[in-house]
């Protein structure tokens, strides 16, 4: 388990000044209004493997897919710190025939090579830049007339 870099990463998030709490196998941090998921796992080949998941709030039915992907896969051209991604949403009460629904997320994966102080900078660094990065693509082509269309 990697409760320890995991401790590690939060206490060094908080002391930076970001609202972190811990979640069930992760953590939540908090930047303005947005929330990013933080989860941590040990690389076998040494250092530590941060995962990062933004959600948008923004929800695509299935038969909008094909326009969803073209415009998500123009948009992910433009990111240096992430990727969007497509998640199906699963509700117990959704009839069988139902058409499916997938979130819009933003993921991004880091590799630290240790949890010096140097690697923890560039992780907080990574993360304020996903989190503005992802947001500004989406707002901006929500907002913008075009792009995605659900």
């Amino acid at each position: 388990m990697t409760a320890p870099e995991l401790q590690r990463i939060m206490r060094a998030l908080s002391e930076s000044g970001l609202t972190v709490e811990a979640v069930e196998d992760g953590a939540l941090v908090r930047h303005g209004e947005s929330r990013v998921a933080l989860f941590v796992e040990p690389d076998p080949q040494g250092g530590v493997i941060v995962r990062l998941h933004l959600d948008l709030d923004l929800y695509v039915e299935e038969d909008s897919l094909p326009d969803i992907l073209m415009g998500m896969n123009l948009m992910n051209q433009g990111l240096d710190y992430g990727a969007l991604n497509l998640d199906p949403v699963e509700e117990e009460d959704t009839p069988e025939d139902a058409p499916l629904t997938f979130a819009v997320l933003g993921r991004a994966v880091l590799w630290l090579r240790d949890l010096g102080p140097e690697e923890l900078a560039r992780l907080r660094e990574h993360l304020r830049r996903f989190e503005a990065e992802v947001t500004e693509a989406v707002e901006r082509t929500l907002h913008g007339g075009g792009g995605i269309r659900a």
